[in-house]
């Protein structure tokens, strides 16, 4: 038995002790959810952070007067959980059943000694649990009764706006797994609008009347850069990758100056998700030797931590992968995909990589029948997949109705980069049927949205389009300012091409086991978005 497993009978043992002392029996309870669970982010935030009286006890020295019998058990298990380590505790298996029931419990505690405030935490945090558990039916009703408290609730301001957060954040990243972008608009402008509140409001100094009521959720300048997070998140699902890129910039930076002082490790985490996402974005818009330098960043910080590793190697060879595709590698491609689906079970991810490694694979891509993801987005690029295979088989009717279907589904949740590169095909089944009129209306407004974005593959293959098409129809002077735009993406993307293939950390493409390889890395480091900006 490891020290972690060794700390739970002494946690139970002491929550059974403290029900008449309110504040511990809901710190306990807190705790022992965290260690359920095996969520070492978790345990940062909902039991060092959590605690107003642990982390501020000038403002409380009450609580350091008087110390119960039951402290004794507190500071045993405590001890315990630091000697574990988080090289063990990253490999607990995950209860989220059990995590959530005593979420649960300590929602009804906190309800009878009268704190809906800490009834809301434990609440919130139960529907985040239920969110990774996917158990959609249970988070409706959950997140709706939260709402509820959260709104009626009269306290201290910077506590209920930080509640507000907790719970737009959830209903947020509720929309974005399930592909919704365009859904999500709303709960997402009062998310920003909520922060921008908190960032107004100073630090009361007041202790609460109810001692349940001394826990807080997030420092506000960890609230920010989550939301941070979750805007850059929306921004890459809706196509806005400017504005991805924006707000990355913001956070990263946000983010080096809060690791100057503090060492939780939900900052590494937030860290590594901003350079998954805008990794991808690099790729989309033709920067892959940057890309490969943020993949190899993200390599670097999953060395520091193996629970960081652990929770992220599925994601960082579907990278790999997809770096692969960029630059023509499609064997090393496939065996980071291959990589990738051994790592994880995760729906959304599984169905990602499937997507991406389309041709091996299709078989198991079939978004009209047992497709098994939830997500409005993944569905939508699923018939994209199937109506490209379609098109690459002369099947041109077949491959006009998954396409269609594509298009209906990213119109309808602003999916831009799929409309885009379903506008484009499309204009090519159009130009090979001779029907170059019903073409031109589908590429000119590809090349629009795909500038907008900005997509490069989607521009050289547009304008390639463009090209052909005003040559068929006899317009020398298009088809030559057409000929000039698809030459001067060509030159773009070679140049890149070239420079990320030079680089050291491209060797990271024959990876496929183990930690990261740290002879790849640069000796330099990678030059990052946020170097670029000090």
């Amino acid at each position: 038995m490891n020290s972690v497993d060794a700390a739970k009978p002494l946690l139970r043992k002491a929550i059974q002790i403290s029900q008449q002392t309110p504040y511990w029996h809901c710190r306990l309870l807190f705790q022992l959810a965290v260690s359920t669970a095996g969520l070492a982010e978790m345990r940062g935030y909902l039991l060092g952070a959590v605690t107003l009286g642990h982390s501020c006890p000038k403002l409380f020295p009450a609580l350091h007067v008087h110390c119960p019998p039951f402290i004794l058990h507190v500071l045993l298990c405590l001890l315990a959980e630091e000697e574990a380590g988080q090289a063990q505790l990253h490999t607990l298996e995950k209860d989220l059943v059990s995590a959530c029931d005593l979420l649960g419990v300590g929602a009804e505690y906190a309800r009878v000694v009268g704190s809906e405030y800490t009834r809301a935490l434990f609440l919130l945090s139960k529907g985040m649990l239920l969110l990774m558990e996917r158990k959609l039916q249970e988070v409706h009703p959950l997140l709706t009764l939260c709402g509820q408290i959260v709104e009626n609730w009269q306290g201290n301001p910077i506590q209920k706006e930080s509640l507000r957060v907790f719970f737009l954040v959830l209903q947020v990243t509720h929309y974005l797994d399930a592909g919704q972008v365009k859904s999500v608009k709303p709960c997402l402008k009062q998310l920003q609008q909520c922060i921008q509140t908190i960032s107004t409001l100073h630090d009361d100094e007041i202790l609460p009347s109810n001692p349940a009521d001394l826990f807080h959720w997030l420092p506000k300048e960890h609230m920010c850069v989550l939301v941070y997070l979750v805007t850059v998140m929306h921004s890459m699902q809706a196509g806005y990758l400017e504005k991805a890129q924006k707000y990355t910039d913001k956070a990263l930076m946000q983010l080096e100056k809060l690791k100057m002082l503090d060492c939780s490790p939900i900052l590494s985490s937030f860290q590594v998700i901003l350079l998954e996402h805008i990794i991808m974005c690099r790729l989309v818009t033709g920067h892959k030797a940057t890309a490969l330098q943020e993949i190899s960043q993200v390599c670097q910080l999953c060395q520091q931590s193996p629970r960081l590793f652990s929770n992220h190697a599925a994601q960082l060879h579907t990278l790999l992968g997809l770096y692969c595709v960029s630059v023509n590698c499609m064997d090393n491609a496939e065996a980071q995909f291959t990589t990738a689906l051994r790592l994880t079970n995760h729906q959304e991810l599984w169905a990602f990589i499937v997507t991406n490694l389309l041709y091996s694979l299709l078989e198991r891509i079939n978004p009209d029948h047992s497709f098994p993801v939830s997500s409005h987005c993944l569905r939508a690029a699923a018939f994209y997949v199937r109506g490209l295979f379609s098109f690459f088989q002369g099947r041109y009717n077949e491959a006009k109705r998954f396409l269609r279907e594509t298009l209906k589904m990213s119109n309808a949740e602003d999916l831009n980069r799929l409309t885009a590169c379903s506008l484009v095909l499309l204009g090519h089944i159009f130009y090979v049927l001779g029907n170059h009129r019903e073409s031109n209306n589908m590429v000119v407004p590809a090349m629009q949205l795909a500038s907008k974005i900005p997509d490069m593959s989607v521009q050289l293959w547009s304008s390639a389009l463009l090209r052909d098409l005003n040559k068929a129809c006899g317009n020398a002077m298009d088809a030559h300012e057409a000929a000039q735009m698809h030459q001067n993406f060509s030159q773009q993307l070679l140049q890149d091409h070239i420079e990320a293939c030079s680089l050291p950390e491209h060797n990271l493409i024959t990876w496929t086991d183990g930690p990261p390889p740290v002879q790849f890395q640069a000796q330099n480091g990678p030059n990052t978005s946020l170097a670029s900006l000090l």
